[in-house]
């Protein structure tokens, strides 16, 4: 089984995807504890309800300390506002894994989360959005892509309608990526 170390900063709804998931037996995986930079976001009550130890800080070598601690074979950023360490990166090569709610290397990057990213697809005129999964390094969202999922984008389409959409296939191929790192990291044992 899986051990998961879940970073986030604010409501948790996708980390709450990946506990019902676990809870429907359609993941190998526990959440071992969840680290929010950010006291008092609804995360931290998704994970208390869960009965999953939480930790808050901001500073980078007490989280990686957290995650060794709780021996994490995984990190997930969901929803995480920060960038990370170089030193967690080297610790964890390639079991770190980020959801944005884009089309990378479309509208990602310093800059590019939450609602600014479906600002600026409404903004761009643009077609097509989607949700991407990808391992992360130590540039903002440029490591190996896992997963992407289109979403289509109406003309009457808002900020607002757009995140609505890409949150659910955020839920659908975060799952399906987390499954498939795991299961493909059994296979190189």
């Amino acid at each position: 089984m899986a051990r998961l170390g879940v970073l986030i900063s604010g409501g948790g709804t996708n980390l709450q995807a990946i506990l019902d998931a676990i809870d429907r037996g359609e993941m190998d995986a526990s959440v071992e504890i969840v680290i929010s930079n950010k006291k008092d976001v609804y995360g931290l009550t998704r994970a208390e309800n869960a009965h999953i130890p939480t930790f808050v800080s901001q500073d980078d070598d007490a989280i990686l300390n957290k995650l060794q601690e709780y021996e994490v074979d995984y990190v997930l950023l969901l929803g995480y506002l920060r960038m990370i360490s170089p030193e967690m990166v080297h610790a964890y090569p390639n079991r770190i894994i980020n959801i944005h709610p884009s089309l990378i290397p479309a509208f990602c990057g310093k800059g590019y989360y939450g609602m600014k990213v479906h600002e600026a697809v409404i903004d761009k005129g643009v077609f097509f959005t989607g949700a991407t999964v990808h391992f992360v390094n130590e540039i903002y969202d440029d490591g190996e892509i896992i997963l992407q999922e289109v979403v289509p984008v109406a003309p009457d389409d808002t900020p607002q309608s757009i995140q609505k959409k890409v949150l659910k296939v955020e839920h659908e191929i975060l799952v399906k990526a987390v499954n498939k790192v795991i299961e493909e990291s059994k296979e190189d044992l």
